[in-house]
């Protein structure tokens, strides 16, 4: 029931407002305003000041009704038609017929010219030249550097298209290049004056109109195919058609149409609204036969044409354009095979260094394997030292003993060169660990002057494929005057090497961003253990964003203490041997505000470095 009553109030409301709308809308006290787009031929400012007048004659002619002016262009017009921003429209027959193809539109009057004896058919083009033109002729335009409105524009372009059409051009393929630069109109002819193209496409009496206002010189400008029909008062090259039209969207209540219909009828010639839309009136709508059939020869005339032919003719248009299309077809061969052949020379070079890249890894992984069997031999040849040791000395007491209880004829002889070969081969075998122990010493004897940033970037470069291969983010900054150094550039590299490498590893699992952060400072002050040192300091340090240190630093630093599942616990060992051999201290800690380690290691500067 409840529904039922609303559907019954609903059905009140819209017959209420229907009969409102139909029958007397305007006479009421409250103001209703229509916009009517007007096209702007002469641009914005010149359409407002030629229309407003009309405007103001129909709100006073309409009262409880105002009327706005709105100049647009061809593409604004049909825009805000379809929108439903403007209500009534003035404009071409051409444009009035395609507007009605897709929206429901009323003719309401057609325009009588203020000029030609208030003829209705005033629209038509005129192709214009400067004077002392070589064009003389339709068919000296064949190819020419052509201005217009816009291509809908029926009396600025598409009339001159029909004319060509007749004459047995085609229309579309007549002319070299079209440049369309819309509205205002002068622009055209000025193009004309100051030679920038051949020929102007403009709208019936366009140029006596500029001429009457003092912009240009009749004399200076002809009118191709020029012809003045008996009556009027202008130039014409194409045939005339009806002029501008007023026509209203279907939105628009009937009362309001009607009632606009009669106001334009009953302008008068000399009011202000006529005289300054420089018009004597408006007539019932003329036929648009002639518009019909222009635009159906235009649609026939624009099927498209074979490809070949818009290749051809394109070729003839952008000659320039078109030999450099063929030289780019030409020559991308020959450039296709340059570049094959550049790829193949960086290739190459990639490859050799690839296996540059091989080749240090071996001699890395060689060095890491002399190191660690160094490492070891010191060990073994320290632990074997003292057994050896033992058993010369008690070979050495056994022949002594037995010499003071046993007279030396009683002395057994196989028993007395069984303990003398012991005691050779003791010696012999003390002799060869300290041989090893000498040569394990000698290993880092290799000092010299040297720069720590050449180091850094050599085991760098060993170090590259691992960086990419873990997507690790590399930064490298050097701070101060590079300066050499006493040291040995095998030892440093192998510390430098192996602290780069233990970063790396130590990002693998890091599933986050993975950064390795080198800080190279060739100027710096002392550690804290070495503050009271007299010498210069340079600091290296590396920073990671791996797992950090799990370990107590003086457990890591021992030897065969390693947290890697395949490490030997060597490394760091090695590491720390060699930075002491350098005077140098080497520490390690975790970061404080992110997980990751960070290693600095300080090198002194010995004035007597040529001594060390």
């Amino acid at each position: 029931m409840r529904c039922l009553l609303w559907l019954l109030l609903l059905g009140y409301c819209i017959k209420v407002f229907a009969n409102t709308t139909d029958a007397e809308m305007g006479d009421y006290p409250i103001e209703a305003t229509f916009r009517v787009g007007v096209l702007a031929n002469h641009g914005v400012n010149q359409g407002i000041m030629r229309w407003q007048p009309m405007m103001d004659y129909l709100s006073d002619r309409l009262p409880g009704n105002r009327f706005e002016v709105v100049p647009l262009t061809f593409k604004q017009m049909d825009q805000q038609l379809i929108e439903h921003r403007i209500q009534f429209i003035v404009t071409n027959p051409g444009q009035y017929l395609n507007l009605s193809n897709q929206l429901p539109l009323s003719w309401l009057a057609t325009m009588r010219s203020r000029k030609h004896n208030g003829a209705t058919y005033a629209i038509g083009s005129a192709i214009i030249v400067r004077a002392d033109s070589a064009i003389q002729t339709i068919a000296d335009l064949h190819n020419s550097t052509i201005v217009a409105t816009d291509p809908e524009a029926l009396g600025g372009y598409q009339a001159t298209i029909g004319l060509l059409n007749k004459k047995g051009f085609e229309g579309n393929r007549f002319f070299g290049t079209v440049h369309f630069l819309g509205f205002p109109l002068e622009p055209l002819v000025y193009q004309v004056r100051d030679g920038s193209v051949d020929a102007a496409i403009t709208p019936f009496c366009t140029l006596e109109e500029m001429v009457d206002e003092g912009l240009i010189g009749r004399d200076d400008f002809r009118v191709i195919n020029g012809q003045r029909l008996k009556g009027y008062d202008c130039d014409t090259s194409t045939t005339l058609y009806p002029n501008w039209s007023f026509a209203a969207s279907d939105l628009v209540p009937s009362p309001i149409t009607q009632k606009l219909t009669q106001a334009l009828f009953e302008l008068s010639a000399d009011s202000n609204a006529a005289i300054t839309a420089r018009l004597m009136g408006w007539t019932s709508p003329v036929s648009q036969l002639t518009v019909i059939r222009l635009y159906d020869e235009l649609q026939l005339q624009n099927n498209p044409p074979p490809l070949y032919q818009v290749a051809v003719d394109w070729f003839k248009r952008q000659r320039q354009w078109a030999w450099a299309l063929l030289l780019i077809i030409v020559g991308a061969p020959f450039y296709h095979l340059w570049l094959e052949y550049r790829f193949r020379q960086k290739n190459e070079h990639l490859l050799a260094a690839e296996r540059e890249i091989k080749e240090k890894e071996l001699q890395l992984e060689r060095m890491q394997s002399a190191a660690i069997v160094g490492e070891i031999g010191a060990g073994l040849a320290h632990e074997l030292n003292q057994p050896i040791a033992a058993i010369t000395q008690y070979s050495e007491g056994a022949l002594m003993l037995l010499q003071q209880q046993a007279q030396p004829n009683a002395l057994p002889n196989e028993l007395a060169q069984v303990l003398a070969k012991i005691h050779t081969q003791s010696l012999r075998a003390g002799g060869v660990v300290h041989r090893i122990r000498g040569l394990l010493k000698q290993r880092r004897s290799g000092f010299q002057f040297l720069l720590l940033g050449e180091l850094l970037e050599d085991a760098l470069v060993l170090l590259h494929k691992s960086l990419e291969q873990h997507q690790i983010e590399l930064k490298v900054t050097i701070e101060g005057e590079a300066t050499r150094f006493y040291g040995d550039s095998v030892g440093l590299s192998q510390v430098l090497v192996n602290l780069l490498k233990n970063a790396i590893d130590a990002m693998e699992d890091n599933q986050d961003e993975r950064q390795l952060l080198v800080q190279l400072h060739y100027q710096t002050a002392a550690p804290v253990e070495q503050q009271q040192s007299p010498h210069s300091w340079l600091l290296l340090q590396i920073t990671d964003s791996g797992s950090g240190l799990s370990k107590p630093v003086e457990a890591l630093m021992q030897s065969f203490a390693s947290t890697k599942e395949n490490g030997l616990g060597l490394g760091l060992a090695i590491c720390r041997d060699v930075v002491l051999e350098h005077h140098g201290v080497l520490q390690l800690k975790n970061r404080s505000t992110q997980r990751g380690c960070e290693v600095s290691l300080w090198l002194p500067y010995f004035p007597e470095q040529g001594q060390q």
